[in-house]
């Protein structure tokens, strides 16, 4: 195969890198006023991605009701 992988190929190593590390992507349909809040957090907190937005927002929610109990 050459350098220049197909766009089907390169997915599929990307994904499998991620399942390597623990990982996966996931596709989520969400209101746009709930995208817009994931993207305050992303800049407020000087984060990469939406990813990591959601993932700490998920962590804090886990947090909180780990509590509760």
């Amino acid at each position: 195969m050459s350098k220049a992988a197909d766009p089907a190929e390169k997915n599929r190593l990307y994904r499998a890198r991620l399942r390597a590390k623990g990982g996966e992507e996931v596709l989520f349909q969400l209101p746009r006023e709930t995208v817009e809040l994931i993207d305050e957090l992303k800049q407020r907190h000087g984060l990469r991605s939406r990813s990591q937005a959601l993932l700490q927002l998920i962590e804090h929610g886990r947090a909180t009701a780990q509590q509760m109990t």
